[in-house]
């Protein structure tokens, strides 16, 4: 008889069937001799990719008593020579990460900044999807898509939708609302602007920072791991991760994972379904290195709290409400069904020159019955209305390039060339009864029947076969050097860019068509100096790109006389310098930074112009590493000056961005407690100062402070090993709005989670 969760998990009794099955099986080698393996510091298995197999090289005779030189090869997560970074000391990060089409560097030899969260951190702190690894970064903060449950971040102020997240260094494969933590080995953060480095992003982010996930592939070591657990509001959780290395040396490499979750939440009401199942292949030789990846996830949330939007009667941000109250109506739901893929490619055409490609594709389909809050009031009373909304993209995208390494005298260079192309197809409809309201509260929420639409509804293309609304193409070639100057201890990185950016939007109902191009030429100089072995100096002007808008008909209650006209791309512009420390156990950066990004406005002769900005600048503060044996450190501080200029306006001009904070910092410990074999404990403390919910500054939202508590332990049982996790996240219960917008302009109001508790156990067979 089957048990219940295996009833209620499919997933759950796949793995159970595919865990059998390996143990009824041995793996075997051609290799009568098995390379030797040299493990990684992390104890953690599906950490184990960024393990290295050295292999004997060919016995070929070179000359006479002299041998080839042993290659070492790297189980590689992007079909790259270099493979992962290794994670640094107490492996919650890695010490590098991808830089764009500079390929992965070490933290210390890139001219930006990068964090790379490892799977290690993901598993042990329980990271549910992206947006929870990144609640350990103190330069990233979560936010939500504007009227729906898209997960956004702002990055030094800037936001950074999902859909400008890359996967494998590929823009718009991932899902779109959210992005299960089970898809990926690591989670890069880029902290700037990065238009040379990775192009222009499909809904034009990036402008402070990129985010680019990297797929799970074989470790050196077989993998067969099962976890279950369970969290707060009844939640079941399964989950299975295999993997498997063939062939001569080991070079083909198959692994599987697979997840599902179904249940509450510890919101009232509220509830999730996930199925997510991906698999991957990769096969390595000396001169070629190949990964091809498919995943595919189906998200299903029903009664998820959504966003509050203040009204023009509220002068005050009302209190944040019961972290556990839901004002959602018992009808909406938010449902995401997505395939995706990739396959990238390496060759080395001699010594010094390789040659890469990869492609993707995505398709998917989103479905959803919402119904946002609008408070009217001080008191927290409001309105909602049905708005339901059909949408479905068909992704394109590929790039290819070379790569040459040689001297010129004493210089070293690294030669990049690359092009790459993206096209997404987006088919949406609507339909939105906006008179047709509902009154309730956030604080006392009013549940109402699914209401019928009224003849005063709007409607946007046929709600059962969704139109065309728009195609977007970006092509871009880019070239760039890193010149390695007096032996290397300085380098110097110089490129370009150019960018054509291309859409065409057709109009809700009659099609009309809305054509746009436009292109432009994107700078980057980068600039290290190695001070001494654990210290490195690093400069950089970089530049963001995205496309221009098409002038309204009127803004802020003027009339644009230049209404339809498309402005220029917009251009961000980034000047950055800092230094970054390598202690061997500990490891940090300090960053200064002033990036400005234009704004519009309406100018005194009446028309829609891009002359306002806004302008970031900081300084950053990130530390990671062990600072003693057993006892891992993780976090920073950030401090952000954005500001509003020449806006037009004297209510808004001088005044602070909506929903960016002057402060906000982090800081985690792991600690295995040395009484108790296995055991080890680990603690988060997030804090944000405050906000504003509008440009003219006159709604506050306080600030917030979080923490986050956890355990495991780790045992053999039953003759395997075994990892029991139980974590609670916002421990003390605290209600509070967790952010302020996430789609510019706008200061929506997102509360905060409540108290969260999870448990799971993980066993490797």
């Amino acid at each position: 008889m089957q048990s219940p969760l295996f009833r209620r998990s499919p997933i759950a009794l796949a793995a159970f069937l595919a865990v059998c099955t390996a143990q009824a099986q041995t793996v075997s080698t051609p290799d009568a001799s098995p390379a030797p393996v040299t493990t990684t510091a992390s104890p953690s298995p599906a950490a184990a990719s960024t393990t290295t197999a050295a292999k004997p090289a060919a016995p070929t005779v070179a000359a006479k008593g002299e041998t080839l030189d042993t290659i070492v090869v790297t189980a590689s997560a992007d079909a790259s020579a270099a493979g992962l970074s290794k994670p640094y000391a107490g492996g919650q990060v890695a010490r590098g990460g991808r830089a764009g089409l500079l390929g992965t560097q070490d933290f210390l030899e890139s001219p930006i900044n990068i964090t790379s969260y490892t799977n290690e951190l993901i598993q042990d702190q329980q990271a549910r999807s992206v947006a929870d690894v990144l609640q350990n970064d103190p330069s990233v903060r979560m936010a939500r898509g504007y009227g729906n449950f898209q997960e956004s971040y702002f990055i030094r102020g800037f936001i950074v939708n999902s859909d400008d997240i890359a996967y494998n260094g590929l823009y718009g494969l991932l899902p779109r609302q959210y992005i299960s933590s089970e898809l990926f080995e690591r989670v890069e953060v880029l902290r700037g602007a990065s238009a040379f480095l990775n192009g222009a992003t499909p809904s034009g982010g990036g402008i402070g920072g990129n985010i680019n996930l990297v797929p799970k592939h074989a470790p050196n070591e077989a993998l067969s791991q099962v976890t279950v657990g369970t969290a707060s509001g009844g939640q079941a959780y399964a989950a299975f991760d295999l993997a498997r290395r063939f062939g001569p040396d080991n070079d083909t490499g198959i692994r599987i994972n697979g997840a599902h979750r179904d249940g509450g939440t510890a919101v009232d009401n509220e509830g999730v379904n996930l199925n997510m199942l991906s698999a991957s292949v990769d096969w390595r030789s000396r001169e070629a290195r190949i990964a091809a990846d498919i995943g595919y996830q189906n998200h299903k949330l029903s009664g998820t709290r959504p966003n509050v939007t203040l009204g023009s009667g509220v002068t005050s941000v009302p209190a944040a409400p019961d972290a556990s109250t839901n004002y959602a109506q018992p009808w909406t739901f938010s449902n995401e069904r997505d395939l995706f893929g990739s396959v990238r490619a390496e060759y080395d055409l001699s010594s010094h020159v390789t040659a890469w490609a990869a492609a993707g594709a995505r398709e998917s389909a989103e479905s959803n019955s919402l119904a946002n809050m609008t408070v009217s009031d001080n008191s927290g009373a409001g309105s909602t209305s049905r708005f339901d909304n059909e949408r479905k993209d068909s992704v394109r995208t590929a790039e290819a390039g070379l790569r040459d390494k040689f001297s010129t005298g004493s210089v070293q260079h690294t030669l990049v060339a690359s092009w790459s192309i993206y096209e997404l197809k987006e088919k949406a409809a609507y339909k939105w009864d906006y008179f047709n309201t509902l009154s309730s509260s956030i604080y006392s929420p009013v549940s109402y029947a699914l209401p019928a639409y009224t003849a005063s509804a709007f409607a946007g293309n046929d709600m059962n076969d969704p139109a065309l609304v728009s195609k977007n193409r970006l092509l871009s070639f880019a070239v760039g050097d890193t010149l390695g100057l007096f032996d290397n201890s300085t380098l110097l990185t110089v490129g370009l860019r150019r960018q054509t950016l291309a859409s065409t939007s057709y109009a809700y109902g009659t099609g009309v068509e809305t054509p746009y191009n436009q292109a432009r030429t994107s700078p980057m100089v980068g600039l290290v100096y190695k001070l001494a072995p654990s210290v490195s100096l690093y400069a950089n002007y970089v530049e963001g790109l995205s496309q221009g808008e098409t002038a309204p008909t009127t803004s802020g209650g003027v009339a644009v006389l230049n209404a339809g006209t498309q402005l220029a791309p917009y251009v961000s512009k980034q000047k950055e310098v800092g230094v970054k420390y390598d202690g061997g156990r500990i490891g940090g950066s300090i960053a200064v930074f002033s990036t400005e990004k234009p704004r519009t406005l309406v100018n005194s002769a009446g028309l829609y112009v891009a002359e306002g900005k806004d302008r970031h600048q900081g300084i950053e503060l990130n530390m990671f590493g062990e600072a003693a044996k057993g006892l891992r450190l993780l976090g920073g501080i950030t401090w952000l000056d954005a500001v509003q200029k020449s806006t037009g306006s004297a209510s808004t001009d001088g005044k602070y961005v909506i929903g960016i904070p002057k402060f906000q910092g982090n800081i985690g410990f792991d600690w295995d407690v040395p009484v108790v074999k296995g055991l080890s404990v680990n603690s988060r403390l997030v804090g944000t100062g405050h906000v504003y919910a509008d440009a003219a500054n006159t709604l506050p939202v306080p600030g917030w402070g979080r923490l986050d508590l956890g355990a495991r332990y780790t045992a053999e049982i039953m003759g395997k090993a075994t990892t029991l996790r139980a974590r609670v996240d916002n421990a003390t219960n605290r209600s509070y709005w967790a952010s302020a917008g996430g789609y510019p302009n706008y200061g929506y109001l997102v509360l905060g989670a409540p108290r969260t508790f999870s448990l799971t156990a993980t066993v490797d067979f």
